[in-house]
């Protein structure tokens, strides 16, 4: 396991959900439950960045406020990082039900020796999946005091491992990983994708 503090991001409003989506259920469990369960799996411990008291109650788990309100998830990342008793944060959303403790294992090992470690999609990074160390603290304060809340808007200033496709592809399915749940048809489709990948498990086990 590694000296890496899992962080899960769930301070947004979930307004084209029509409600809290962290707790909606893609197969057994809520989708905060199945991040606490991969994140589990490889960091030293686990906290939840923006959410309400009670939904940290259930979970067992600390929730860490923002500080510098009303920035979005860098504000979230900001909090997490002073928060964090360990040096890096592996920063994941609530709304990826497919979260996967074999890529975040690869994200960690990435992030050795840089400030920022982050997926590279196509053509589209991943900074809600992505490592952060203690080191980026300053410049995430400076980038939220100029208002400048995009998280990617400090990067310029740190050691940046943009991870190539060749070596996440190597961990996980990423297509199927970053998968994020914002709207009603989104869940409904994360559904049907765990039903599939269910009966493709049963199958290859018979």
């Amino acid at each position: 396991m590694s000296k890496v503090t899992g962080v899960i991001l769930a301070g947004g409003k979930s307004r084209r959900m029509g409600t809290d989506k962290a707790l909606l259920s893609v197969g057994r469990d809520a989708m905060i439950e199945r991040a606490v369960a991969e994140l589990s799996k490889v960091c030293a411990g686990v906290l939840i960045s923006g959410c309400g008291e009670e939904t940290g109650r259930r979970l067992g788990l600390k929730v860490v406020p923002d500080l510098i309100e009303g920035m979005g998830p860098l504000s979230g990342i900001h909090a997490a990082l002073l928060a964090a008793q360990s040096d890096k944060c592996l920063v994941v959303p609530c709304d990826m039900p497919f979260l996967s403790a074999e890529l975040a294992t690869v994200m960690i090992r990435q992030s050795e020796g840089y400030d920022v470690a982050v997926p590279q999609h196509g053509d589209y990074l991943q900074p809600l999946f992505a490592v952060y160390d203690h080191s980026c603290i300053q410049a995430i304060e400076e980038a939220l005091r100029n208002n400048r809340h995009k998280v990617v808007d400090f990067y310029p200033r740190m050691r940046v491992n943009y991870v190539s496709e060749t070596i996440l592809q190597a961990a996980a399915d990423i297509d199927t990983v970053f998968f994020n749940v914002n709207t009603p048809l989104e869940l409904e489709k994360a559904r049907m994708m765990e039903k599939r990948m269910n009966k493709r498990i049963r199958r290859s086990n018979c």
